[in-house]
């Protein structure tokens, strides 16, 4: 015997399919828990290790557009980014967004003075391409600073 859906029945079928597949958006709580399991990972590895996971792009560092980056507190020098590492080696500290905003130098002072928190700024998303609002978390683990962020839809 043959069953025939209903219209509303097609449509909330359609609809739920539809939203399983569609991506789901990482979030502040997403942000500061990579940033945590990459600290107690340097804890429990050492930041060499850590640069390592990084580089390879490690899947519980780098999720789509949200991923972990690590710089030198001293120095502002970028140790590991795993979605450009042309930037590996560098110190872009003073180096502006697209706005003019020297988010970098804000990102070495708040690990300093505080250890953690927020920094907002513009980047390009590697997703989408396009440079985009961007909120990052930042995390000082002995003189590093882990970074995790999300984009601002």
């Amino acid at each position: 015997m043959k069953r025939v859906l209903s219209g509303t029945a097609l449509c909330l079928l359609f609809a739920c399919a539809g939203h399983a597949s569609a991506a789901v958006e990482p979030t502040a709580r997403d942000a500061i828990a990579m940033a945590e399991r990459g600290a107690a990972f340097i804890r429990q590895h050492g930041e060499k290790e850590m640069m390592k996971k990084l580089s390879a792009k490690d899947p519980e560092f780098v999720q789509g557009e949200l991923y972990v980056d690590m710089r030198d507190i001293k120095t502002g020098i970028v140790l590991a980014h795993p979605i450009n590492p042309s930037i590996v080696g560098k110190d872009l500290t003073d180096v502006p967004d697209a706005n003019g905003k020297k988010y970098r130098r804000e990102i070495i002072e708040l690990a300093q003075k505080q250890g953690k928190g927020w920094v907002d700024y513009q980047y390009k998303n590697p997703v989408s391409g396009k440079i985009e609002p961007k909120t990052t978390y930042i995390l000082r683990v002995n003189d590093v600073v882990l970074e995790a962020g999300i984009y601002k839809k």
